[in-house]
């Protein structure tokens, strides 16, 4: 049997090639859009890929079913209770899919959605269990969220009474060798506690796993539906392109340079430009009204949360970083970056640009302590509820970043606002998302939460 893992950091999500070695036969379950690493294995391995699964309509990302379906003719497997637009296969639990020796057997798995399956994986139909592909349903320290409202269907109490019943009488009733490999790592938006290791077992999440103790249902769904991060506007639009028979994403495809020039044009014409690069660099100079996402952190995540998918975009990026920028953005169903300037690490812009450029304001906390004492400032936090949960500045106004867009009007016109975040990444991202919507007096906190607290404990 063939297993193969492929994880990208920038979405926290995971995919899996499984083949047979002695038929050659293969399926992909939850493949993203580029899909040439799942084909150059799998022709490595011998194999010739005949399915691809999804688990569930995701949101986060847009599925590379229809990518996989025009590249090698392969059917599309999801759960029975899946609508689409385009020919499945549907899944019922219980199901047997045979690629020869190795064996996947279907669960259903209601509760992150309704059509959410896991696959039960043998190397023969005889054999016990080696691996359960969970989804969104079971995660490595957590399980998935309910509350995702683009469903459509049933309400968030009905998702957790369906996964409390998915966990407790479906997936814990596996033998505790069995290998969990889910859809999805740490930062991930699909749940709030979810581990940085990538795999674990049955035995090891009945110990540690703390949505899974133990507890009454009632418990169980408070449990998962408090706290849970923000949802980014994006993963509404995903969850319908993932049911939709959408164009696919060409293979060949990459962005172009711009010119000066043609900068200029497309900030008349009022393009959205993404700065990927460091909010040090972003603050010394940046073109008038781009936003800092940069390229180190949750660059796909963040840039659905501060453009609107299908928006006309264009990246500045440090050397090298432009195509795989434009890639990522891709990966969430914006296939709109039209090109990039490139900017070296701590280079100047060209002069042509210079009547454009600005600085970015920002605040230490020392400072931030003096206007906090005048009451001469609003602040900020764009972390997520579950992070506050763990301690906040007392006064600081709660906005997650996934919302900041739709809430920008809870904010005052006529007083300085400093925006802060753990570490400064997501304050940088927001205080210029403030400003490129016309909200001028905006200052990001250096350091963010993280520093305030040690400069408090140092006090």
């Amino acid at each position: 049997m063939i297993l193969e893992l492929y994880y990208i950091e920038c979405l926290s999500h995971a995919s899996y090639l499984i083949g047979d070695k002695r038929t050659g036969r293969a399926i992909v379950v939850d493949p993203r859009r580029d899909i040439a690493e799942y084909l150059a294995d799998a022709q490595r391995h011998g194999l010739t890929i005949e399915g691809v699964i999804n688990t569930h309509f995701h949101a986060d990302f847009v599925s590379g079913h229809l990518e996989l379906l025009e590249a090698t003719g392969a059917w599309i497997g999801f759960g029975a209770a899946a609508e689409t637009d385009y020919p499945i296969r549907r899944l019922t639990h219980g199901e047997h899919v045979s690629l020869g020796e190795v064996d996947l057997e279907v669960l259903s798995t209601p509760g992150h959605t309704w059509e959410s399956i896991s696959l039960l994986v043998r190397e023969t139909a005889s054999a016990r269990p080696t691996a359960v592909l969970t989804g969104d349903s079971l995660f490595i320290g957590d399980v998935g969220r309910p509350d995702l409202v683009n469903l459509g269907d049933g309400s968030t109490s009905d998702l957790a009474r369906a996964m409390y019943r998915t966990i407790h009488q479906t997936l814990l009733s596996l033998p505790d060798s069995v290998i969990v490999m889910p859809a999805h790592g740490a930062g991930s938006s699909c749940g709030k506690n979810l581990s940085a290791e990538l795999t674990s077992t049955i035995g090891e999440q009945r110990r540690t796993n703390p949505a899974v103790q133990p507890m009454s249902e009632d418990s169980f769904v408070a449990l998962i539906t408090d706290g849970q991060p923000a949802v980014p506007q994006y993963f509404h639009v995903n969850a319908a392109l993932n049911k939709q028979n959408r164009a696919v994403l060409d293979r060949d495809r990459s962005i172009p340079a711009v010119t000066v020039e043609q900068l200029l044009s497309e900030l008349d014409r009022g393009t959205r430009v993404l700065d990927a690069r460091s909010p040090d660099d972003f603050a010394a100079a940046h073109v008038r009204g781009s936003v800092n996402v940069g390229f180190d952190g949750r660059f796909a995540e963040t840039g659905g949360m501060v453009a609107e998918i299908g928006d006309r975009i264009v990246l500045i990026t440090y050397p090298g970083e432009e195509q795989d920028a434009a890639l990522r953005l891709a990966r969430i169903g914006s296939d709109e970056a039209v090109g990039y300037f490139n900017v070296e690490h701590d280079g100047a812009f060209p002069a042509e640009l210079t009547h454009l450029l600005q600085a970015a304001p920002r605040t230490t906390v020392e400072q931030l302590r003096e206007l906090l004492g005048d009451g001469a400032v609003t602040l900020v936090d764009v972390r997520n509820p579950g992070e506050r949960e763990f301690g906040f500045i007392p006064e600081s106004k709660p906005i997650p970043l996934a919302q900041l867009r739709s809430r920008m009007g809870e904010l005052p016109a006529d007083v300085p606002i400093v925006v802060h975040c753990a570490g400064g990444w997501r304050s940088s991202v927001a205080a210029s998302l403030l400003r490129s919507s016309g909200i001028e007096q905006v200052s990001d906190l250096i350091g963010g939460y993280n520093e305030w607290v040690d400069h408090h404990a140092a006090a």
